[in-house]
Formats: structure tokens, sequence, C-alpha cells
């Protein structure tokens, strides 16, 4: 290989729901180099309102930033960039809208992540741009939501994402910007009550250094050492003095402190009391900054992707081995399906390299993972399991394509119960649950009775399963009744099935 081949660009963007950010890096060899990083406040949470909806301000706030950051990556292939949008867009009731309205101006698509996948992407950040450790604590404040995290290595063990933010804190308990002893006593409680349900747990596993990250922290850091703590640490004693120094003013607008940049400065009381609330409810002594966080494991994400398994199948198949899935019966059904959307891909419009094709092998792999739970409606345990578990590498259009699929894999086809989706196509998932539900039908006798070679060809709305052997159903009368029951299925569906 030669040296420029071994050279490419990347870029990694965090939709936050105070700031906008985006990291530029080149991958050389098996490293990475920070090439830019991009920042811009855009206040997106600050225009969720009532019923959770987004108003128009802030989709063209955000709309504006991703148009600007759109043209630094004019050069970019497809799968050189990640955008992951986190706590506002997960709540924003209009979500789809703003990601519809996205696409007119970046040409890459926005996934929306998971609170825990959040998480375990700002741990792998930390982890790759810190020294190393035996274990660490890593604590993240958004905009919107903090996470907190212990793990080992590049491995997260524990894993949480709390809906508590700076932007969220400041609308709810420091309202018309104001600041006092009482507002911060609210906040904090509040918080407390947040991290009450996980304190026990974490302080039981221990940790040995803990970390903070995101814009929030590093703001609290530079202005502790603005008021005389130069080795930049914190500590609850040294929060509890900011809080006293920031009481001091009646009104945020009026704050003056070191360190403290103008951007930051609204929702820095707000910040400033979830993070006494986590250290206080996790016994926290000290806590370092890292410059890494959810951008940057975006990034390392992507690297890693160049030269090690993906992360996805080893989610699926620790999944899979959770719920005792019969594994052989699994990867039969995902072969038969996958030969089946090699042979019609073309026709579906479907390119040969599209993920649908991982999804459609991860959905067969996980289609009775819901058997654990009961045999009666397995696939609506199924589904359920796939929407609502945590899925390291996954995102939430991914989970819910995963539990699409699984959902319709047998009886009846209430498609009208399909999610909305920005990322795929809905014919090209219709089609997936079809190639599905064959694969599963012909293999539904769990015996190992080859199969004669088949072929399924589409001719307009009739999809057809044809066999050089003529009479290969003649001698199974089961598979023929149950390949009957289904043709009913599909013709109730609107769909035309031939065999």
């Amino acid at each position: 290989m030669t040296k420029s081949s071994q050279i490419r660009d990347i870029a990694a963007i965090d939709l936050g729901s105070n700031s906008f950010h985006m990291v530029v890096a080149r991958v050389v060899d098996q490293g990475l180099q920070m090439i830019s990083r991009h920042r811009q406040r855009v206040r997106l949470g600050a225009g969720l309102k009532g019923q959770k909806y987004l108003d128009d301000d802030a989709i063209e706030r955000g709309l504006e930033c991703l148009a600007m950051f759109a043209e630094r990556l004019q050069d970019f292939e497809q799968d050189s960039v990640r955008i992951a949008a986190t706590h506002t867009l997960r709540q924003a009731s209009n979500a789809h809208i703003f990601l519809l309205r996205a696409r007119e101006v970046m040409p890459f698509p926005i996934e929306i992540i998971p609170g825990v996948e959040e998480a375990r992407l700002i741990y792998l950040g930390v982890a790759h741009t810190q020294p190393e450790s035996d274990s660490k604590l890593v604590v993240d404040i958004g905009g919107g939501s903090t996470e907190i995290i212990i793990g080992s290595g590049f491995e997260p063990e524990l894993v949480n994402s709390k809906q508590m933010g700076c932007v969220s804190y400041t609308q709810q308990y420091f309202a018309k910007d104001k600041i006092s002893p009482k507002h911060f006593a609210k906040a904090i409680l509040a918080a407390e009550q947040k991290m009450e349900s996980i304190a026990y747990h974490y302080k039981k596993k221990g940790w040995d250094i803990a970390f903070g990250s995101s814009g929030t922290i590093k703001t609290i850091r530079d202005v502790l050492v603005g008021m005389g703590y130069e080795d930049g640490l914190i500590t609850s004693k040294r929060l509890d003095k900011l809080i006293n120094t920031l009481c001091q003013w009646h009104s945020v607008d009026e704050i003056s402190l070191s360190g403290l940049t103008s951007e930051r400065q609204p929702v820095f009381p707000a910040g400033v009391a979830i993070l006494t609330a986590v250290l206080a409810s996790l016994k926290v002594d000290e806590m370092h900054v890292s410059e890494g966080a959810l951008r940057e494991g975006l990034l390392f994400q992507m690297e890693e992707s160049f030269q090690r398994s993906d992360i996805r199948m080893r989610t699926t198949e620790n999944l899979a081995s959770k719920h005792a899935v019969d594994l052989e019966h699994a990867e039969k059904i995902k072969k038969q399906a996958t030969h089946f959307l090699q042979q019609i891909h073309n026709e579906l419009g479907i390119k040969k390299q599209s993920e649908l094709f991982d999804l459609l092998e991860w959905g067969a792999l996980l289609h009775e993972v819901g058997l654990s739970i009961s045999l009666q409606g397995f696939h609506r345990h199924s589904a359920y399991i796939l929407r609502h578990t945590f899925m390291p590498g996954f995102n939430r259009e991914q989970q819910t394509v995963l539990a699409t699929l699984v959902r319709f894999q047998r009886k009846s086809l209430k498609l009208h119960e399909m999610e909305e989706l920005t990322l795929f196509k809905k014919k090209h998932i219709i089609s997936l649950i079809r190639i599905l539900r064959l694969a599963i039908l012909l293999h539904g006798q769990r015996n190992n009775e080859p199969l004669p070679s088949l072929e399924l060809c589409i001719d307009g709305p009739q999809w057809s399963l044809v066999s050089q052997d003529k009479a290969w159903l003649e001698s199974n009368k089961l598979l023929h009744a149950d390949l009957t029951t289904e043709q009913k299925y599909w013709r109730n569906a609107g769909w035309d099935l031939h065999f």
C-alpha cells in the first residue's frame, strides 16, 4: 500500500442541545491527526416547546450551522463523515422535519443516537485521548442530558444517560436568568434525585481516576483556574466556593468571571449545579478534564472500523447469546435471506455495498430473541427487545429498522404500524421484510433436509420463488401449506407471491 492510499480525511459532527461541534482529522497509517475543530452555538434545546415540538427558529439556526459545516466537507466521501444528533432531537416530536430539511443543506446522513450510545461514544473519545488507566469514571454534561460511564481501557462497563442538561436546567431552575442560593439548591436536589437510582452501583464498582468532558465541565475548570486553583482539578469544595461566588450576582447576565465566555454564560449556573450533584452523589474526590468527547469517539470508532471487526456484529452476537438464540438455525436464515437479496438487489435499487445487507443479516440473526420471553407473540417480544435494549454501535434508526424487520417476520402485515424513517427508504425496508419472511418460512421445519436451489425473481409487482426442480413442493405438503398461508398474508398487504 502506498503512503497516499493510507491517508484519508474524516470528520465527525455532534449536534448538541447547546452547540454544534465538528472535528476534522486525518487517518495516517493507524493513527489520527486532528486537523481542525469548529464550534457554533445553536441553542437547539432552547427551541423545544410544548409537546416537545422544536420551533422554527431553532430549526433555522441548526440548518444555518449545518450549511456552514457542509462547506468544509465538500470533498469528503460519504463514508468519511459521521453526524450524530443527541438529546434535543431524541426528544423532539418533529425531529423528522429537521432531518428532512437538513438533507437540503448537508449531503451526509444524520443519525439520532440513543443516550446510552452517546455515553459509550463519549467514553471512547475520552479513553483514546487520555493516558492509560486501570479504570475511569467519565462524566459529560450536555445541553439536555448528562452521561455517566465507568470503564476500563477502551471498554465501557457501566453506562447511563440522565435527562439533565445545562439548557434544560437553565429553563427549569434559573428562569428569567435569576441566580440565588435557593435556585441552586433546587437544581442540585433535582439532579441528585436523578442520580439516586445509579449512585450505589457506581460507588460499589469504583474507579481509579475521574474525568469530565464537554464544554460545560471545561468552562468550570477554566473558571476555577481563574479563581486561583491553578492545578485545574474540580472538587466539591471548589464547586461550593464557585456557587457562593456566583450568588454574589442576582442575574446570569451580570456574571463576570475569568474563563467564562459570553456564549457559555447563560447556561453556566445550571452546569455548575449538575456537576455539584454528580460529584456529591458519587463521592468523587477530584475530577480531571479530558479534551476528548463524543465527536472524538465518533472519529475513533470510524478509524477502528478500518482495521477491526464491526462493533455492531459483536453486539449482535452478544445479544443472540444473552437470549439463547438457536445460532445454527439463525445462521441458515441469514444465509438464505442474504442469498435472496443478492439475487434481486439491482431490481430493488439497493447497492451491493449498502448497509441494508448488514441490517438484513443482523435481523435474521436476532429474529428469535423474543423466544426468551414467550413463544406466543414472540415476534412482538423480539421487536420490543431490539427497540429498547442498549445496542453498542447502533443508532436509533438502525435499531428501529431491526425492530421493524423482526416485528413483521410472521403473521399479518399491519404495515400502518411502521415508523417514519429518514436514513432509509420505506420501500427498501418493506422489501427486506418480504425477504426475511420467505427465508424464515422456508426453514420453518428446522430439519436438516436441504432445500433445492431457489431463485427469487421479480416481475413488476409479482415476486416468485423458482426452482429447477419442478416437483420441489410435492414431497413437502407442510411447506406448501405454509407458503399458501403466506400468499394470503401478502395478498392482504397488496403484494403478490407466486411459487
